[in-house]
């Protein structure tokens, strides 16, 4: 039978279930990426479980967020990380050698090979033809020692790419384009595989950008083939030996298609507050702006390195703007100064940070009070930046050095002749940022890392609070706030969990403690964005035992089950309308109700009413739940197992 590229890499680590839309698989994992804001727990997990030594053939831990070392309370995580990857087998990259997602595809990558991350933008790897997914740190442990990784089969849809991009239209604007047409939640339950002729146009870097902002469509990953365009990008990596094809037949089936010609697509901005809040550029024009970014895993590539110094050669900065620029990798970074970008670069009053993913969670850079930001990043859900009440907008980086120029945003088509596209004949193989492991040595944990905390079984019967009441496509930004204050904690549960949901109601921590259980109730698409385990951990750590919901992100929903908080779609969602904030509901005979199909009879003492949510449980999915958890369920079949 002919097959998608999609469904050849699935099938080639299929180890248990049928790839079936909908049916729970199981994937073996060749590679893995751990990252500083999850990998920390993720590694104190997999020790938890008692694992010796990591069992894939590539696990590599990333310093890419928090890189800062203000105060020991960094210092001391990263410390972990490096000795935690010496003792169990995995290489660390150290604090200033790059963002995982950029790094991992110019050193780790290969095409036909699965890749797990905890990471939401583990996906970009999938330009190489690698079936890339994000997870949360549980279930990334769980395949650091050995285990398959399990997920619902997606649906395949095929993205048919026409055409060929206009001057001064990027990959950027294309990803903006689809979050226009099919919003935040239009990829949910889906991968997506680009195909037809226009595939061929679009560098490495540019198919790098559709895959990593695929997460903003709440897709499982995307996939493109591994062609000529991918070996020589991987031999200007100096690892053409890395390479293989990888395509779909030719009369492949999927289960959609979508399609689009490349050069209708025009300059696109996504306005504050989500991704998918998007409109033409002219729509926007002579928006003053007061920052300028352009970095991130996103747009942190050679290429939007090149245009961006190509449009600033000779010309300046504008004087009310700061314009800071932040390159994906050491890698780039390091051709940047041997292919002279830099000096001018720094001429035109530009800023070039470390690389690292800094000012995209937060972390650094955080904008003025009541400013306007332009950035070409991935996200910029409300607060994100690390100010409150933030408004930042999201477009290429054409667009974000053009509007630097001018101090507002400015249509690029409005600068002059487009930026000739140059790749340097080979890009600069430095490795002074990896140290490989040995298997020896002491696991070293600073004051600021604390034990992993179990969940607890589902009880019987569950009676309690709603904490609060929150609206749609709340984010894991909303639950756990990004920035330096909340991320220095990442590896300290009690202390991180004091600032569950701050932004959102400020009294919320003091609530749930009083209360000793509660129940969050929320509209569509809860736990979209970033993959942040402690999104989960830190509700359930204060007392949230179920979230009621009309719909669930992907990973977070992974993220509930795995920490023992019962996920439970409305089955009417009008009956989220009738919930006040401070209703005390009732969930009797809940765990028998899991453990029979997943469908629970909710009671509301105020109201005197009641209605029905459901959760879905695939077997292995309700004996963790039930058990209060994946680490839980762990140990417990361990300890069943010495007797």
């Amino acid at each position: 039978m002919s097959r998608s590229l999609t469904r050849k890499l699935i099938e080639s680590r299929l180890r248990a279930g049928r790839a079936v839309a909908g049916e729970e698989i199981g994937l073996g994992v060749d590679q893995v990426l751990l990252t500083d804001t999850n990998g920390t727990m993720a590694f104190l997990q997999f020790e938890a479980m008692g694992f010796p030594r990591v069992v894939p053939g590539c696990v590599v831990a990333y310093v890419d967020h928090n890189v800062s070392q203000v105060d020991s309370r960094n210092s001391d995580d990263h410390r972990y990380l490096q000795t935690a990857a010496r003792r169990y087998g995995a290489v660390f990259s150290k604090p200033g050698n790059g963002i995982c997602h950029q790094v991992h595809l110019e050193s780790f990558a290969v095409p036909g090979r699965t890749l797990l991350g905890t990471d939401s933008h583990t996906p970009l790897c999938g330009a190489a033809g690698m079936l890339a997914i994000g997870a949360g740190g549980l279930d990334v442990a769980a395949a650091m020692g050995g285990g398959p990784y399990f997920l619902p089969m997606p649906e395949v849809v095929r993205v048919w790419l026409t055409g060929e991009l206009r001057p001064w239209v990027t990959a950027k604007d294309v990803i903006l384009e689809l979050l226009r047409r099919l919003s935040v939640r239009g990829g949910a339950g889906k991968i997506f595989e680009y195909a037809g002729p226009g595939v061929a146009t679009l560098s490495l870097p540019q198919r790098m950008t559709l895959a990593n902002m695929g997460a903003e469509l709440t897709l499982t990953t995307s996939v493109f083939p591994s062609d000529r365009v991918t070996r020589d990008y991987f031999r200007r990596l100096h690892r053409k030996d890395a390479w293989s094809a990888q395509e779909a037949d030719a009369d492949a089936a999927y289960d959609g298609q979508i399609e689009l010609d490349l050069a209708t697509v025009e300059p696109l901005v996504a306005l504050p507050g989500s991704p998918d809040r998007v409109v033409p550029v002219a729509d926007v024009v002579d928006t003053p702006v007061e920052q300028v970014m352009v970095g991130s895993c996103t747009n942190g590539s050679w290429e939007d390195m090149w245009a961006v110094t190509e449009i600033l050669r000779g010309r300046s900065v504008h004087p009310s703007v700061s314009f800071v620029l932040f390159p994906g990798s050491h890698r780039i970074l390091e051709t940047m100064a041997r292919e002279g970008l830099l000096a001018d670069l720094l001429a035109s009053g530009a800023l070039v940070s470390e690389p690292s993913c800094g000012a995209c969670a937060g972390i650094g850079h955080v904008p003025a009070a009541g400013t306007k930001s332009l950035r070409a990043f991935n996200r910029n859900f409300p607060g994100r930046s690390g100010v409150k009440d933030d408004q930042v907008y999201l477009c290429s980086s054409v667009t974000a050095a053009a509007s630097a120029l001018t101090g507002r945003i400015t249509d690029p088509r409005e600068v002059g002749a487009t930026p000739e596209p140059y790749l340097p004949g080979n890009f600069v193989a430095s490795t002074a940022g990896f140290v490989a492991p040995d298997g020896t040595g002491e696991v070293v944990r600073g004051p600021n890392i604390k034990p992993v905390p179990l969940g607890e079984p589902v009880a019987e019967t569950l009676e309690a609070p709603v904490l609060i009441k929150l609206g749609d496509k709340v984010s894991t930004d909303d639950i756990s706030p990004a920035g330096a204050a909340v991320l220095v904690f990442r590896s300290n549960v009690p202390a991180i969990a004091e600032f569950c949901f701050h932004h959102a109601d400020p009294q919320f921590v003091a609530r749930a403690r009083a209360a000793g259980r509660g129940i969050v109730v929320a509209g569509e698409h809860y736990g979209q964005g970033s993959s942040r385990e402690v999104a989960a951990i830190a509700p359930m750590h204060l007392g949230v035992r179920a979230v009621l919901a009309k719909s669930f992100a992907r990973i977070h929903r992974a993220n509930l089950l795995n920490w023992g908080v019962v996920p439970l779609a409305f089955d009417d969602p009008a009956a989220y309308d009738a919930i006040e904030p401070r209703d005390r509901l009732v969930l009797r005979g809940l765990r028998a109700a899991l453990a029979a199909g997943g469908r629970v009879t909710v009671g509301n003492t105020r109201s005197g009413t009641g209605f029905t949510a459901s959760c879905a449980l695939s077997p292995r999915e309700r004996e963790i739940l039930l058990a209060g958890g994946l680490l839980a369920h762990t140990r417990a079949r361990t300890q069943a197992a010495r007797g």
